[in-house]
């Protein structure tokens, strides 16, 4: 096998490569489309409308009281506002 055939058959695994590569993304990409508009036609996103919508409506004051977490991942992001409150807090005292 001479080095031409050999940069021959490179060059052509190189683009089959890179033509699989390729059409899995485009796959990819239209998959994540038809998920969405079947997420939408069904309302499984009803539970992200409700909690953006009403965020979003009422503005945020800095004199009231926290709200109460509805799911464990807020509570998680409430503990986190706290630890990092109490560090900048320490952190001034200093």
């Amino acid at each position: 096998m001479t080095i031409s055939e050999m940069l021959s058959q490179s060059g052509i695994l190189t683009l089959l490569g890179m033509g699989v590569v390729f059409s899995f993304l485009i796959v990819l990409i239209l998959s994540m489309g038809l998920l969405r508009i079947f997420v939408r036609a069904f309302h499984l996103d009803k539970d992200l409308e409700k909690n953006d919508t009403s965020a979003s409506s009422r503005p945020a004051s800095a004199g009231t009281a926290p709200s109460v977490p509805s799911s464990p991942v807020a509570a998680d992001n409430g503990a986190v506002v706290a630890a990092i409150a109490a560090a900048i807090k320490e952190r001034e005292s200093l």
